[in-house]
Formats: structure tokens, sequence, C-alpha cells
């Protein structure tokens, strides 16, 4: 009787167990199953961890984001995410997510919608009369400066080295002295 107790015990523990072998029959359906795999950056900062993006197009024409998680082949990250990584399909899909420039105008309560044009056509005019009403030629001392001081550049971490590049260049173009950078590498 011990014998074989032990050999059922034993036989069990090696996968013969009749509930196992009817649990493995039963398929689950994974939520991003049949899904397309897109590998990404995460937007957040200049590390470069890998992302893996699965959509999935819908009966309509459009295409649904699944899921976002960490690339597991990526060596930069290795499948690991840090916590605002992790939160990169929140960014995606959020019910506050704003899709289109918005303006408030000095002295009003509510924002109102702009298209990107004439978004970028206000920056640009704001940019050129701010530097056109505070461009210095020459400093206290006679020198040739050529620079304009009443704008400020801030580059955001997630910049790669050619943005920032671009970037500075851009704006030591327009004469801006005042030129940040999130990244401290």
């Amino acid at each position: 009787m011990g014998v074989a107790g032990a050999g059922a015990l034993a036989a069990s523990g090696l996968g013969f167990d009749d509930a196992l072998a009817k649990s493995t029959q039963i398929k689950q359906k994974l939520r991003i199953e049949g899904a397309k795999e897109l590998h990404s950056v995460c937007p957040y900062c200049a590390v470069g961890c890998s992302l893996v993006a699965y959509t999935r197009a819908k009966s309509n024409g459009t295409t649904e984001l699944l899921q976002i998680e960490g690339d597991p082949d990526s060596p930069v990250n290795e499948g690991r995410l840090c916590p605002k990584g992790a939160t990169a399909m929140q960014l995606a899909v959020s019910p506050r997510r704003v899709e289109s420039p918005l303006y408030r105008a000095a002295g009003a309560t509510r924002w109102q919608k702009m298209s990107w044009d004439e978004m970028l056509d206000k920056i640009a005019k704001n940019i050129k009369s701010s530097r056109d009403a505070t461009f210095v030629t020459t400093d206290g001392n006679g020198n040739t400066v050529n620079r304009t001081e009443g704008i400020a550049f801030a580059g955001g971490a997630a910049f790669s080295s050619e943005e920032g590049y671009f970037a500075t260049k851009l704006m030591r173009g327009l004469g801006l002295v005042h030129l940040e950078q999130q990244a401290r590498v």
C-alpha cells in the first residue's frame, strides 16, 4: 500500500494528474491573440527603453491599441519599464489626452481649439516679435554680441543627440543665449 501511494504521488507530481491534464485542454483566449506587434521607444526620457505595442484592426477601419509593454529582446531595458514607462498605455488612450492645440488668450477663462497651422503661425509671430523687441547688438563694453535676451529654450530629456544638436543650432541661430537641457548627461 505504501509503495502504491508513493508511486501515485510521484506520478501526479510528474504531470499525470487527471485534473492537470484536463486543465491543459482548456484553451485560454488572450486579449492580444492575433494582434500585430509594433516596436517603439518610450517617449519619457533619453534612456531609450524599447516598447512593444499590440494593435488590432477594427471592422470600421480604425486601429485599436490593446497593450503596451517592455520589449524583452531589448538590450537597454530587457523588458522592464520604470513607473513612467509603464504608463505609456495611459498616455496613448487616456480620455483626458489633448489631441489638438489649445489656446487661452490673455484674460480669457476658457481654452479654445486651434489648428496646428494656426498655432505654429502664432508661435512664429510671437518668437519674431519677442526677438525683435529684445535683440541686443552690442554689450556695455561696445563688443558685438548679436543676441536676444527675451527668449529662453528648454530641451527635453527625450531628445536624441541629433534632435538636441538641431535644436541648439536653431536656437543659437536665432540669437538665444539662455539654453537649458533637462537631461544631465
